[in-house]
């Protein structure tokens, strides 16, 4: 099997990366930087710079070695910091989704895999909820949103069957972003305050070697105009997976619920349901949080030697 992945050298798109090889797959790799930081070149793992703007050079490289069987779009500009509240670039990330849609085609894929959000879903029930106050976080959301169902409509106007992945929360080795899991194992590294909000907001947390897996599972045995859900199966409210850290890890500094408030919108258990993706891939997490988090703990804190 052939693939194409956009965003190879990210976070989550180095380990499908890995995945896939390791289970007897050619991957071309595409992304914005020279050369990929994350591994190597090699006989199954061929590398293409692109542009932020310009994707015509790129396809026309790609075409010399197709065709090719599925086509993974991982790549997304501010998946977190600013950039998730700015419209210009999450706008240009639905944009560049439907070129690398019609891309995809020409390079004779026969299926469009798209990492989506679980927050496309609280976006949605927040921005058509009458008299809500959503705040500039929800821009990332909405361009997730945007970019599916115009891809959808595309996808099936072209002939490519496209599978929609709406990651919940992905956390892990090699994960370098500012969000909750690495901020708080940051901050019990260095012995930092522990203020959160009360966690009575809903979650799920996938270790990232999962999360690859389960895109290695779509690409074989997801089903057209079909989304489903990434996640370790076992959402609740966010406090509980916070105290499992906490019991885990014993820090010297005690948690501070309910310190910061959290205004957002609270998304319902069944959103995070990952029953399609088990009954039509046979899709069974490996790794469970308290293994995920010690991996997660002990390669942050071989970042500090």
């Amino acid at each position: 099997m052939k693939a194409i992945v956009t965003g190879c050298d990210g976070f989550v798109g180095s380990s499908v990366v890995n995945e896939l090889i390791d289970n007897g797959w050619s991957v071309f790799g595409v992304d914005l930087s020279p050369l990929p930081h994350r591994r190597s070149v090699g006989p199954f793992f061929h590398y293409f710079q692109t542009s932020a703007t310009d994707l015509a050079p790129t396809m026309s490289e790609l075409l010399k070695f197709g065709p090719f069987d599925v086509f993974f779009h991982l790549a997304w500009a501010g998946v977190s910091g600013p950039g998730r509240s700015d419209e210009t670039v999450q706008c240009q990330n639905v944009l560049m989704s439907t070129k690398w849609l019609r891309i995809a085609k020409n390079c004779g894929c026969q299926k469009f895999i798209c990492s989506g959000s679980i927050m496309e879903f609280e976006t949605m029930q927040i921005a058509y909820q009458q008299g809500s106050s959503p705040s500039p976080s929800y821009i990332y959301g909405a361009g997730k949103s945007a970019a599916h169902e115009i891809c959808k409509s595309i996808a099936n106007n072209i002939g490519i069957s496209l599978v929609w992945a709406y990651i919940t929360n992905t956390y892990g080795v090699g994960e370098n972003s500012p969000r909750l899991i690495n901020n708080t194992l940051r901050y019990i590294l260095h012995n930092q305050p522990l203020e959160f909000t009360e966690g009575k907001q809903n979650y799920d947390f996938v270790y990232i070697t999962d999360v690859a897996y389960a895109f290695r599972l779509l690409a074989e045995k997801g089903l057209p105009n079909k989304g489903y859900v990434i996640g370790s199966g076992d959402a609740k409210p966010l406090h509980f997976f916070l105290e499992e850290i906490i019991s885990l890890l014993k820090p010297i500094k005690k948690p501070v619920f309910g310190a910061i408030p959290y205004t957002g919108y609270m998304t319902p258990l069944s959103s995070f349901d990952i029953s399609e993706l088990k009954k039509d891939c046979d899709y069974s997490p490996k790794i469970s949080f308290s293994e995920g988090i010690l991996k997660t703990y002990n390669w942050l804190a071989g970042e500090r030697f």
